[in-house]
């Protein structure tokens, strides 16, 4: 049989049954998965240190030597999982690729939500004896399940539209087609694999066999979420553009009070909030969060005369002040495995506990410009490792906005202390409050480390915000 394919990419996500896909994917004479191949923290498994021969260093140096190795794996078919955060400097070659063959994986998000969720309680992310099976219930979170959502629909839509334009058909597979060896053997053929199996592998068991309501912990949260989303998009306007999903679970609307804030991620997210909520006299949780477009467009009809607003703040406080928050500190939510690439692969000295008393000024500097050095190569798609909304440009914060409407104001952190209460205001509040200053940097401020070094590092990095919002150079 002429080859069809050189090799093959498998879109998916946590939980949506890939490692049982690749298992028998794996029991096929003639094609082989190499796991997460792309994974910015490990490759292939996090206990391996190569792939055929190609190690982490040669992979983030030169993703492309990667997938060579892999095309040239004599009398295989080689492949691997991909996941919408892995490195996307590979993405744009595969989708490109017309003899690479896209398999793509998908699970009903709120199946493979509760799934992850069980899985961070439990600790178990594989099962290969159902006796050691281990038990919770998983704690559902409106907001970040939203987010959840759509995170995999931008993903979805992305890998949909772009093999649209390129003509390529994706081969689809869903979670529940997983248990059929004759979907099994039409994915071999597919490939071009001539070998069938006679059964499926069977060392993977599925772990939570259950209804879903019945794994949650406060299905009446579940349920009223679901209640709340627009699944068949049924009040959005058509638009003909290519499409893509702002995320707005983040956004702030007020209860009394018609203001909407769409906070820029590493600004005063907490103070303006925290402002927000003593205005209408609630606590900050009382405010509206954790929209989806079909409620924020139910808010805005709801509200007629609302103001919306964002808030820049100075890129060189933004920078420090998320390094002293997400990447200096251990353990923090979200960074952790970003913390760790970081000291190990880019040789950022971080203390390995988190700053202690022999962190003075001098480390610390040093280290805050070596962030600024990955920051230089990560905005510009040469790392692995995902451009996290904390550190992108505000500017292309503001981008986003866009497509279901940009604020009407877009203040500064320095002119906080009159134009919020000016604008309050104007909405009828008649003695509104000033706004909290952000906390100061800790360990040390940035007024302490400061030089024209410094400065040359950060204006280059974000010569769009410098030049779009007229930022001037920093000073102490």
């Amino acid at each position: 049989m002429t080859a069809v394919f050189d090799y093959f990419i498998v879109f998916a996500e946590m939980r949506t049954g890939s490692n049982f896909l690749e298992a028998n994917l794996n029991a096929f004479d003639g094609i082989t998965c190499h796991g997460e191949a792309f994974n910015p923290h490990f490759i292939g498994y996090p206990d391996r240190d190569n792939i055929l021969g190609v190690t982490e260093a040669m992979r983030e140096g030169n993703p492309g030597c990667l997938i060579s190795r892999i095309k040239s794996e004599p009398g295989e078919l080689g492949g691997f999982r991909y996941f919408h955060d892995h490195d996307p400097r590979i993405l744009q070659q595969a989708l490109d690729d017309p003899r690479c063959a896209k398999i793509i994986l998908t699970r009903n998000p709120l199946d493979s939500y509760v799934s992850w969720k069980i899985a961070q309680a439990t600790g178990q992310w594989k099962l290969t004896n159902v006796k050691r099976r281990k038990e919770a219930l998983a704690q559902f979170d409106s907001a970040e399940f939203s987010q959840h959502v759509e995170a995999l629909q931008d993903f979805q839509i992305t890998l949909l539209n772009h093999l649209q334009k390129a003509g390529q058909s994706p081969f689809y597979i869903a979670y529940e087609d997983l248990q059929s060896v004759e979907v099994m053997n039409g994915l071999a053929r597919w490939l071009g694999v001539e070998a069938q199996l006679e059964a499926l592998d069977d060392s993977l068991k599925r772990q939570n066999p259950a209804p879903v309501v019945s794994k949650v912990e406060n299905p009446k949260v579940m349920e009223e979420a679901l209640a709340g989303m627009d699944r068949f998009n049924l009040s959005r306007t058509p638009n003909f553009e290519p499409r893509r999903g702002p995320a707005v679970p983040n956004y702030v609307a007020g209860v009394v009070t018609p203001l909407l804030y769409l906070p820029i991620s590493g600004g005063p997210e907490a103070e303006v909030t925290a402002w927000m909520a003593g205005l209408d006299h609630v606590a900050p949780v009382g405010l509206i969060t954790g929209m989806n477009q079909k409620q924020l467009r139910q808010w805005k009809r709801g509200n007629p005369g609302f103001r919306s607003f964002t808030v820049l703040r100075h890129p060189a406080e933004r920078v420090h002040s998320v390094f002293c928050r997400r990447i200096l500190p251990k353990g923090q939510s979200g960074f952790g495995n970003i913390r760790e690439t970081l000291r190990q692969r880019f040789n950022l000295p971080l203390p390995k506990h988190g700053p202690d008393a022999s962190y003075g000024t001098a480390e610390h500097r040093k280290a805050f410009s070596q962030f600024l050095t990955f920051l230089q190569a990560n905005l510009a798609g040469q790392t692995s490792v995902r451009m996290d909304a904390e550190w992108a440009s505000q500017s292309q914060a503001l981008a986003g906005f866009a497509d279901l409407g940009p604020p009407d104001m877009v203040l500064r952190e320095d002119e906080l202390s009159t134009a919020l209460p000016d604008l309050a205001q104007r909405l009828g509040r008649a003695t509104p409050g000033q706004p909290d200053l952000a906390p100061a940097d800790q360990p040390f401020a940035l007024a302490e480390i400061w030089d024209g070094a410094l400065e040359k590092q950060i204006s280059k990095l974000y010569q769009r915000d410098y030049l779009n919002f007229g930022f001037s150079a920093w000073h102490p």
